[in-house]
């Protein structure tokens, strides 16, 4: 079990024809109104359920996720829009809510109407369908070019009980780190102040799902949520302190988890890397640095080949925007050390071929300007991504 696993939730997942083939619609549900909270793509260009569900989370209240994949509604105006609502307002009639307690997400072609008739039908089918055990089929139904569904469940103790949280997420292609980068649903049965819970997901987001990368791509889409059913018969949390110090942490190890699965994942990844830049002078320059890395097509071309080119590491660096002292900067691959004082050393080419085919590939840039770091975990570029995204809509 994932996302039913804390108490107080059901799923469901339905084919309602939006795909080709295969489930498209998928329900997450809480018994009652519960605490929830959300974070959304810093693209501007903003699709109609990433605006809505803003709206609808503004109080930091929910009830239900309504997902469909096939279609991300993005790039469609004020149809758009309204078809969001819809969404949210034939959701609210299935449950007996209101359409203010509906998160609404869409994945999929950019630029594309939703079918309404097809969403309605669906909504209802999954509706009829909700059960404790239908979170499989939810995480199945709101994938695009995902190869498998992404679930997890990570367990605390809260007041001498064991609660839960629970994942589901998507994500292969289109993946930058710029707050959530993807669709991610959480749940939880402690009992968390809504304000806390936004704080506790911003975070655990910041330290997981924003430090992965895929192709450099931010989506109109993105969007992590949170919901939290209270079911769990234990102490609330209402502020800072050891158990919610324990929940972040729970969170923050289920997001770094989803993650994980992500840039694995990769739209036709062989081959994963962690960046990490050391001695940085502030921690946002040694997180611009390293996604400049991860992200740079020629390091990750060199990755799929197993190349240990460390010059395009390099280069990198120097290309980030980030005002480097270049003799300064040292690479290393695994436990070799290629380069120092941004000059080739002495190495082992066969230890560093050998380094580029550890799992993951560990790319370490040490630089001498202060004592900040940061990191972040990327793919390769094969054969594979350019194959999928040529012929995405076809």
């Amino acid at each position: 079990m994932s996302v039913t696993a804390p108490l107080g939730f059901k799923a469901a997942g339905v084919a309602a024809g939006i795909k080709a083939e295969g489930p498209d619609l998928a329900l997450l549900v809480a018994d009652s109104g519960c605490a929830a909270a959300g974070v959304f793509t810093t693209n501007r260009a903003q699709a109609a359920p990433v605006i809505v569900s803003r709206e609808h989370l503004a109080d930091g209240l929910a009830r239900a996720i309504v997902v469909n994949a096939g279609c991300a509604n993005a790039g469609t105006g004020e149809r758009g829009l309204a078809d969001a609502r819809e969404m949210a307002e034939v959701t609210a009639r299935a449950l007996g809510c209101r359409p203010s307690e509906v998160v609404v997400a869409s994945t999929g072609v950019i630029g594309v109407p939703l079918p309404m008739e097809k969403i309605r039908r669906g909504i209802a089918e999954a509706a009829a369908g909700l059960r404790r055990e239908g979170d499989a089929d939810a995480a199945r139904a709101i994938l695009t070019t995902d190869t498998h569904p992404k679930q997890v469940v990570v367990e605390l103790r809260l007041d001498g009980r064991t609660a839960r949280i629970g994942a589901m997420a998507k994500g292969a292609g289109m993946i930058a780190p710029n707050m959530a980068t993807l669709l991610a649903f959480f749940t939880t049965d402690a009992v968390v102040e809504p304000r806390l819970l936004h704080r506790a997901l911003r975070e655990a987001v910041g330290e997981s799902l924003n430090r992965i990368t895929v192709d450099g791509d931010t989506s109109t889409n993105d969007m992590a949520v949170i919901l939290a059913s209270g079911a769990l018969s234990a102490r609330a949390i209402l502020e800072e302190g050891p158990d919610y110090d324990a929940f972040r942490a729970a969170l923050t190890e289920a997001s770094r988890r989803i993650a994980a699965m992500i840039v694995r994942d990769g739209e036709g990844a062989t081959r994963v890397a962690e960046v990490r830049v050391e001695g940085a002078g502030t921690a946002a320059e040694a997180d611009r640095i390293a996604r400049t890395v991860a992200e740079s097509p020629l390091v990750k071309t060199a990755l799929h080949g197993a190349d240990p080119n460390w010059g395009r590491i390099l280069a990198a660096v120097g290309r980030s925007g980030v005002d480097v002292d270049m003799g300064g900067v040292d690479v290393f691959l695994g436990d070799v050390w290629v380069a120092e004082g941004g000059r080739a050393r002495d190495y082992d080419e066969g230890l560093a071929r050998q380094a580029v085919l550890e799992d993951p590939v560990r790319i370490r840039v040490r630089l001498r300007s202060g004592q900040a770091q940061g990191w972040i975990w990327t793919c390769d570029f094969s054969h594979g991504y350019v194959d999928i995204n040529a012929s995405y809509r076809s």
